[in-house]
C-alpha cells in the first residue's frame, strides 16, 4: 500500500508508528520519527529519518532491535516466522539470493553463522541489486573486522534499507 504524505502527516501516533515499523523495527526510531511530523515533502521526510537514525544508532540496543527485523541473508523463511511486517520487503530486497547455486547458499549460511557467533548480531547488507555471490563476498570481507567497526557498518546498511523502504511506502521510484 502506498501512502501519501498528507495521509501520513494526519495519522495518529500509533498509526504512524505501525507503518514506520514496516521500514525499520527500531521502536525508538519509529517513535521519534512519528513525533517529527508533519513533513513538507519526501526529501524532508528522508532527511529527518537520517538525522533520527544517526542519533538513535549511537545506542547499540536500538541498532540491535532494528537488526532483529531482518533475516539472515538468504534465509527469508526465518523472517516470515519472526517479523511478518517486514517479510515482504526482505524477500524482495534479497531476491538476488533466490537463484544462487547451492554452494553459494551453503557458504552464505556458514558465513552468516560465523558472523553471528563473532559479533552477536546478524550480517546485514543493502541487498537490493546484489547477487548472492556479491553478498557472500561482502560478508567475507567484513568478517575480519572488529565489533565496533561492524556496528557502524550495520547501522549504515540499516539506514540504506530504511530509506529504500520509506521510498516504497510513499510510492517513490527507487
Amino acid at each position: 500500500m502506498s501512502l501519501t504524505l498528507t495521509q501520513f502527516n494526519k495519522f495518529s501516533q500509533a498509526q504512524a508508528i505501525a507503518h514506520l515499523l514496516t521500514c525499520c523495527t527500531s521502536s525508538k526510531w519509529a517513535e521519534q520519527f512519528a513525533d517529527a511530523r508533519p513533513f513538507a515533502d519526501i526529501p524532508a521526510l528522508l532527511a529527518s529519518s537520517d538525522k533520527i537514525w544517526n542519533d538513535v544508532q549511537v545506542k547499540e540496543s536500538d541498532l540491535l532491535e532494528a537488526l532483529e527485523g531482518h533475516p539472515q541473508i538468504g534465509n527469508v523463511a526465518t523472517l516470515k516466522e519472526k517479523y511478518r511486517n517486514t517479510a515482504d520487503s526482505a524477500a524482495h530486497e534479497q531476491s538476488g539470493a533466490n537463484d544462487a547455486e547451492d554452494q553459494v547458499l551453503e557458504d552464505l549460511a556458514k558465513g552468516n553463522q560465523a558472523y553471528l557467533d563473532k559479533f552477536g548480531f546478524i550480517f546485514i547488507v543493502f541487498a537490493t541489486g546484489k547477487s548472492a555471490e556479491q553478498m557472500l563476498e561482502l560478508l567475507l570481507a567484513r568478517l575480519p573486522n572488529d565489533r565496533d567497526t561492524e556496528l557502524v557498518n550495520a547501522a549504515t546498511e540499516q539506514n540504506k534499507i530504511t530509506r529504500l523502504r520509506l521510498n516504497k511506502l510513499f510510492g517513490q521510484e527507487v
